[in-house]
């Protein structure tokens, strides 16, 4: 084949690189990737079959290959690995190319990055990624943001590899600057959120109802096809049906209560608190991860204190029914607060974020994807300028419908000594947000009492500050 030709090449060939890339040339693009890994790079070329896309363990090479403006893009580890990839690329390019991070990088990282190369007449936008490897190979769901005029270039790929619901792609332009990064790290936070809320469900059946995993796969399968219809109820579904060959047992019952991580939920959670936005279901998700990998403390714990039933007491089916209530309610207000923090960040960062878009977007192809965005979509299709999802008239209804399993949920395993954090955290959140008078009067009071702090009074204008005691 002769160069000048491809119109894409991927730096990074691990199963994401290399199944987008396949994607991209079963959809009839002529593309190219780039790996040190030369079993890598082979193992694309295997896979190709008749598909117009070539491998290169040649940096040169591949990037002579590629047709002018230049598209490149990096399926790589997020940190130092990108700003390396990026140093031994860019002085191979010309003006007018354009680099393309695929991979989850902090939004920070990609707004100094994007300067840099500014500077030298190169083009950079970070691009979030969301499907998995599934997802990369049948259509993923994808967040570009940055020079709009660069992604035009790119635009006609990635709206044919995308996923696609009722014909529309997942895929659009986020905005400006690192918005595409900022976009997959929030995506990311509703994520953890979303994950944390199914494992408490799975805690509550299993202690508190003492349901076998043959009972909750049936639980997880019947929920998928209702209105918490979701790839993480589906994949939590296969979960409980999986035995490894010629075991009798769960493979999820020989796997460490000890969960990982790799940054994206606690990224989330930095900003909401620099911005000063709650958003306690994902705060909380993060934190129980990292509680979780103190095993030993908790083992000793355990032998400590004894305190709780762990079992509920009522119907089963009617606590089941209650349980799924309360995880569609918890889930809802993962989502609302993961669209509060981008209606903030919006207008910190001056993204003119398009949440319409972003909820259509994210109801394929993604981790998150879910019939439930669909509401989201309609929601912010009809006021796009809607301050908050639970604000919309027709989100209060199902929230209104379902209040009460919540709460009785909520309150069943408090009692009987089973943790449920992130179910409890959504429900004080939503209590609280519907509160026209909250109890923050008193702090002001405290504060201006111990460090003349002042404050502000109902129908004056001005600070004030009082001498609480006599001297």
């Amino acid at each position: 084949m002769q160069g000048d030709n491809y119109v894409l090449g991927m730096i990074g060939l691990g199963v994401m690189g290399r199944n987008l890339l396949l994607n991209m040339a079963e959809h009839g693009f002529k593309v190219a990737g780039y790996d040190k890994d030369e079993v890598k790079v082979k193992q694309l070329d295997s896979e190709a079959g008749k598909n117009d896309v070539k491998g290169f363990t040649s940096l040169t090479e591949f990037v002579s290959s590629l047709k002018k403006p230049r598209a490149v893009m990096m399926l790589v580890p997020a940190g130092k690995i990108v700003d390396s990839v990026i140093t031994e690329i860019a002085p191979l390019l010309e003006k007018g190319d354009l680099i393309i991070d695929g991979g989850n990088s902090h939004f920070s990282d990609t707004n100094r990055r994007a300067d840099e190369l500014k500077a030298k007449g190169l083009h950079f936008f970070g691009m979030g990624v969301s499907g998995g490897e599934e997802g990369a190979r049948k259509g993923p769901s994808m967040m570009p943001g940055g020079d709009q005029e660069a992604y035009k270039v790119v635009q006609p790929i990635f709206e044919a590899i995308a996923a696609k619901v009722n014909g529309e792609p997942c895929v659009t332009y986020i905005g400006p600057g690192a918005s595409g990064n900022y976009v997959k790290m929030v995506h990311n936070g509703i994520e953890y959120a979303i994950m944390q809320l199914i494992s408490e469900a799975y805690e509550v059946m299993q202690k508190g109802l003492g349901l076998k995993g043959d009972e909750i796969h049936s639980i997880f399968k019947q929920w998928n096809e209702g209105r918490l219809q979701s790839f993480l109820i589906e994949i939590t579904r296969d979960i409980f049906a999986y035995k490894e060959p010629g075991a009798d047992h769960l493979l999820l019952n020989d796997i460490k209560d000890e969960a990982r991580s790799k940054g994206t939920g606690k990224w989330t959670s930095q900003v909401a608190m620099d911005l000063q936005l709650p958003i306690t279901a994902i705060d909380t998700a993060v934190s129980m991860r990292d509680l979780s990998k103190f095993k030993a403390a908790r083992t000793q714990a355990s032998s400590l204190y004894q305190d709780g039933v762990l079992k509920l007491s009522g119907d089963k089916a009617q606590l089941i029914s209650a349980l799924e209530e309360a995880l569609y309610f918890s889930t809802i207000i993962a989502y609302a607060q993961g669209m509060h923090l981008l209606t903030q960040t919006s207008k910190e960062f001056n993204y003119d974020l398009k949440l319409d878009k972003i909820a259509r977007i994210w109801r394929g192809g993604c981790i998150i994807r879910s019939t439930f965005l669909e509401d989201i979509y309609q929601a912010y299709k009809k006021n796009g300028s809607l301050e908050h999802l639970l604000l919309d008239d027709a989100i209060a209804a199902k929230v209104n419908s379902i209040i009460a399993g919540t709460r009785k949920i909520v309150s069943s395993t408090a009692a009987s000594g089973i943790a449920i954090p992130a179910f409890s955290a959504s429900l004080s959140y939503f209590d609280a947000f519907r509160s026209e008078r909250m109890p923050s009067n008193l702090i002001q009071a405290q504060r201006d009492y111990f460090g003349a702090h002042t404050y502000e009074r109902i129908g004056k204008e001005g600070t004030f500050h009082t001498q609480w005691i006599a001297k």
